[in-house]
């Protein structure tokens, strides 16, 4: 099949390669454009935290008149949402959850991942039909057709779950890197006579730029010791949120320094000392395992041409030795 056969009338295959470049260099100008902004993430971070702080307000001070999430909007994902229901499915709280781990706490993140988790699939099967059945790109019998477009179909489906877990473990690492120095950080707060809360508003404000994800985790917790009844709860949601071995330890030596009354700074230094300790382990570990790695590189890539060179002149003498006797 021509491309020619599937275009409307009048319009040729030239016309059809000078839109495609013209859109071609139009989305790259845009993304090199959208890419060169200056992007402040205090702002909108502080946008987001007073927005938490005001729905937290509202849900633990008059609990009777909260409002709801799904405001009367005009969204065209808000109304597919709502019109089949999903916000009010068991899996939205789910959903919810796993979100707020990657990072995106507000409703619109929500209905965002709803709505593209529902069309998925369809778009996924209507761009199998229409390559495989209809443009015939890939000649298959009809079985195989059938499950090229059901696995296209199921992947499509699963795609939004993939990608939000691969950003939960993205931002999971980049907090396991970065929490050491943070620790040091609350060290110095706690010393100068700063409680919990106050520590993590400081710590947050002083990592902004150096690691925004672990300022926005500690920042949320900060705002949770205050407004919760529970300060516990509040550092149960932290390692919660973060579920890596670094975070549950900071939270258990957190909660056991509360309960048994025992000096704030001296916990955290203790974890601060382990911390580096085991990622000083990481990194001789990662140091023991290179020259293991680096043997089949070698041997495939370094060792080959070593012997070319060495070896190479050697070989040509003795074949015009041969060929001139």
């Amino acid at each position: 099949m021509n491309l020619s056969d599937i275009l409307p009338s009048g319009f040729s295959e030239e016309s059809f390669l000078i839109l495609s470049a013209s859109l071609t260099i139009l989305a790259i100008f845009f993304a090199i454009w959208y890419s060169l902004l200056a992007k402040d993430p205090s702002s909108r971070k502080a946008l987001e935290m007073a927005k938490l702080r005001e729905g937290m307000r509202e849900s633990y001070l008059s609990p009777k008149q909260r409002r709801s999430l799904t405001p009367n909007s005009e969204n065209l994902m808000r109304q597919v949402v709502d019109y089949f229901k999903l916000m009010k499915n068991d899996q939205a709280e789910k959903y919810a959850f796993l979100l707020s781990k990657a990072g995106k706490r507000t409703p619109d993140a929500l209905y965002r991942y709803l709505f593209f988790k529902l069309i998925s699939p369809i778009t996924g099967a209507t761009i199998a039909y229409i390559y495989i059945y209809t443009l015939k790109a890939i000649e298959l019998p009809p079985l195989g057709q059938a499950f090229a477009t059901i696995g296209t179909t199921l992947l499509s489906a699963k795609l939004p779950d993939i990608l939000l877990k691969n950003s939960i473990l993205k931002r999971h690492e980049l907090i396991n890197k970065s929490l050491p120095d943070g620790l040091d950080l609350m060290v110095i707060c706690t010393e100068a006579g700063l409680s919990l809360d106050a520590a993590f508003s400081r710590v947050s404000k002083e990592m902004l730029y150096a690691a925004p994800e672990l300022s926005d985790e500690l920042s949320l917790t900060s705002l949770e010791l205050g407004y919760l009844p529970d300060r516990k709860k509040a550092l149960m949601n932290l390692a919660k949120r973060v579920d890596i071995p670094m975070m549950r330890s900071l939270v258990n030596a957190l909660i056991q320094s509360e309960k048994f009354g025992t000096p704030l700074s001296q916990s955290l230094r203790v974890m601060s000392s382990e911390l580096r300790h085991e990622r000083l382990m990481k990194a001789e570990e990662k140091a023991a395992k290179l020259p293991a790695i680096m043997t089949v590189p070698m041997i495939i890539f370094i060792l080959p041409p070593l012997f070319i060179v060495l070896l190479g002149p050697a070989v040509i003498r003795v074949i015009d030795n041969f060929i001139n006797r």
